[in-house]
């Protein structure tokens, strides 16, 4: 990935922002984008200090002019777009279907499922102008299992998983790699919110016993979009510690 230029959206923080870090000690161009301001120059600065190129773009990624302007950001600064990471989400309401406020379907919807697509749409056009590249969609293990309270993020992620292997067909022969990794429960600032209770029945559910390392995530994610990876589109990759194999 030296020299090459890679997305990552909600890169302020958590699996976002080790992703970032990692193409970046790679020698990539990162092009950090996120809805908070203050966590993603954080980590602009963070690749900095490592010797690592990096530019912020602010971006919220269920708005499809933020999601144009990002690549056209990545062009304008850096010539051309090799890889994108489609990392920014938000968590379920925690309530079920039958009293789901409609307000918070639409927002999860809008910025799990919508701004994934948003995101490819600019995305891949950019790359088929460049001869190629790679998309990475963070799906989640909730992508292919489910559990209740949950209904907006589970349609999402079940959604993005589905919308990557639709994409990876289309553009199979036109040198674009599309996948989707699955992470297991990892730990980033949403989970800290979950008390001691929540948090054991979480971890039961993971056979190794543990949340995954944002690092863990990443290095998927990154070998994904190396040519070590040239003959893998169209897969969903979970990450998880085993949920998935029960």
């Amino acid at each position: 990935m030296k020299n090459k230029t890679v997305i990552v959206t909600g890169a302020g923080s958590g699996i976002g922002r080790a992703v970032a870090l990692k193409f970046a000690r790679g020698a990539a161009n990162v092009v950090v984008a996120d809805v908070h301001e203050a966590e993603g120059k954080r980590t602009v600065q963070q690749v900095v200090e490592q010797g690592g190129n990096a530019g912020f773009v602010m971006a919220d990624t269920s708005r499809p002019a933020d999601c144009a302007n990002t690549v056209q950001q990545a062009l304008e600064r850096f010539g051309a777009l090799h890889c994108a990471v489609n990392n920014a989400g938000i968590g379920g309401a925690g309530v079920k279907t039958a009293d789901y406020p409609l307000e918070r379907w639409e927002r999860e919807i809008a910025v799990n499922l919508s701004g994934v697509f948003y995101g490819m749409r600019y995305q891949s056009a950019a790359m088929l102008e460049g001869g190629g590249g790679a998309i990475v969609n963070i799906a989640s293990v909730l992508g292919v299992t489910a559990i209740p309270l949950s209904a907006a993020y589970i349609a999402a992620k079940h959604g993005v998983v589905g919308l990557t292997k639709a994409a990876a067909l289309e553009y199979a022969q036109q040198g674009i790699r599309v996948n989707a990794v699955g992470p297991g429960y990892t730990e980033t600032p949403l989970l800290a919110k979950y008390d001691e209770a929540r948090l054991a029945g979480v971890l039961a559910r993971h056979p190794m016993g543990r949340l995954a390392r944002p690092e863990e995530i990443a290095n998927m994610v990154h070998w994904l979009c190396t040519d070590e990876a040239s003959y893998v589109t169209g897969a969903y990759l979970p990450a998880d510690g085993g949920y998935t194999a029960q």
